[in-house]
């Protein structure tokens, strides 16, 4: 197989686990719908984008060596998975205690785009993609163009996929007109999140 044949085989299989890693439930979605919810979708753009960026530096810096130093000193990235599993607990309480732009407590804002960038470190689905796009889809052939193609694959079809979750969260939030409803929404969205750190327990 030629290297440009190998370069474009790849990209359909790639572009597809993307979309499913990008589109199903996980911490930043769940994140998402309930900043959408509460702060509606232009102000949610910079997380959005925070976590697309986030997710492509993640694959770049990993496949570039990042992930051998984590085989030679493991205990880093345990460190890293416990705290990003209690980082997400203390996102849960803040979730559950959100009560939307207006009705919220006073000063509450949206993830920046620099606090959603640096989340996907302590974020359990993001190293699973990551290292899926790495182990999985990307050619060891020419591995290192064939490696910034991959990232771009993913965060070409990342943005567009979690903005789903906003787009859905906005919408929510919009027919949620009382500060009690939207409440409990924030609640059920807490509860996933916890949810989310099913893998991370199941694996201690």
């Amino acid at each position: 197989m030629s290297p440009d044949s190998l370069q474009t085989s790849f990209l359909l299989p790639l572009a597809m686990f993307a979309f499913v890693s990008s589109v199903t439930p996980g911490p930043n979605n769940v994140m998402l719908t309930a900043s959408g919810a509460s702060f509606g979708y232009r102000r949610s753009v910079p997380h959005m984008l925070g976590i697309t960026i986030g997710v492509v530096v993640m694959v770049l810096l990993v496949g570039a060596g990042l992930g051998a130093i984590f085989e030679r000193m493991p205990i880093i990235y345990s460190v890293l998975k416990y705290l990003g599993a209690a980082y997400l607990v203390w996102l849960a309480w803040k979730i559950a205690g959100s009560a939307g732009i207006d009705r919220g407590s006073a000063g509450a804002r949206p993830f920046s785009f620099w606090q959603a960038a640096a989340f996907q470190w302590v974020n359990p689905k993001a190293w699973i993609m990551a290292i899926g796009v790495i182990a999985t889809y990307t050619p060891r052939e020419d591995f290192f163009t064939n490696l910034i193609l991959s990232a771009l694959v993913l965060g070409v079809v990342n943005y567009p996929s979690v903005s789903v979750w906003t787009l859905f969260g906005s919408a929510v939030g919009r027919a949620l007109r009382s500060a009690q409803a939207l409440r409990r929404f924030n609640w059920c969205m807490a509860g996933l999140l916890l949810l989310s750190l099913y893998p991370v327990l199941a694996d201690a």
